[in-house]
């Protein structure tokens, strides 16, 4: 990995001198044609805290994504992101809001009539309207920082799957977000693919603390994450000794049947006495 290269902004200085939670759930509910998927979820994300979500397939773990970026509303319950309600705020504010807010959707998500470059700028040129000097450098630091600063003008059916995803993290990363939202980002990769999209992950948790929602099928994704952080001195993440855990706050939460089983840190989930949760992480 290269070394990290996107700058902090002094609205980032300021978001992370706040102690407030970044995410908070609170009872939500939320049903499709008489079949209630969320019931009564609550849980917080911590400024700077990366949490893995887990459940079978079903469980509602995208749903959560998909209700902390307000694109759907609960049945009821209270969700706050970065200090604002989003089940109460309208469109317009609510677009405000996910300009604070970076999404790595499942297969990447890119347009395929874009190049990589136009891509990775979208949401900059949403905002500016004009491709200038500033929006190239800030494309090329995020590409940097992914490793694929070469592929500026290639298309993504010209790129393999992991390089698509690495595109689409640094499509998420480009706006210097305070909440990162990930959803199965590792899906249907091969493990060594997977594994360099988590050691990317793993870099922006630890060397820009971007606090995280991270969706995954793939218990040893987490378990790596939680076991691992990235070490700047020689540009690439790095097992932790036996029994320390990463600096950076690192969580996981397990959904059954529209309901929190478990909301904690890697050494109480295998320390979990839960026959379900024994049976999920065997």
């Amino acid at each position: 990995m290269s070394a990290p290269t996107l700058p902090l902004d002094s609205a980032s200085q300021t978001a992370k001198e706040d102690r407030s939670p970044v995410v908070v759930l609170e009872d939500v509910r939320l049903g499709f044609a008489g079949n209630e998927v969320l019931r009564g979820v609550s849980f917080r994300l911590a400024r700077g805290e990366t949490k893995a979500l887990f459940g079978v397939a079903g469980s509602g773990k995208s749903l959560i994504l998909k209700l902390v970026m307000g694109l759907i509303r609960p049945d009821s319950g209270r969700i706050v992101v970065l200090g604002h309600d989003v089940s109460q705020m309208r469109e317009e504010a609510l677009f405000q809001l996910r300009r604070k807010i970076g999404m790595v959707f499942q297969e990447s998500a890119l347009f395929d009539s874009l190049t990589v470059r136009e891509n990775v700028a979208y949401r900059l040129m949403e905002e500016h309207g004009v491709y200038d000097e500033d929006i190239d450098r800030r494309v090329r630091e995020a590409l940097r920082f992914v490793e694929l600063e070469h592929t500026l003008e290639l298309n993504p059916s010209e790129l393999s799957g992991g390089m698509r995803r690495r595109v689409a993290i640094a499509r998420a990363i480009i706006t210097q977000p305070e909440l990162l939202l990930y959803d199965s980002p590792t899906g249907g990769l091969d493990p060594v693919t997977s594994n360099t999209i988590i050691e990317l992950i793993v870099k922006q948790r630890d060397v820009n603390k971007t606090s995280a929602l991270l969706v995954t099928h793939r218990l040893q994704d987490a378990f790596t994450m939680a076991t691992h952080q990235f070490d700047k001195q020689v540009n690439r993440m790095v097992a932790l000794p036996p029994g320390q855990h990463c600096e950076v706050p690192m969580s996981f939460l397990i959904l059954r049947d529209g309901k929190v089983i478990f909301d904690g840190d890697v050494r109480a989930l295998r320390q979990a006495q839960d026959e379900y949760i024994r049976e999920y992480i065997s």
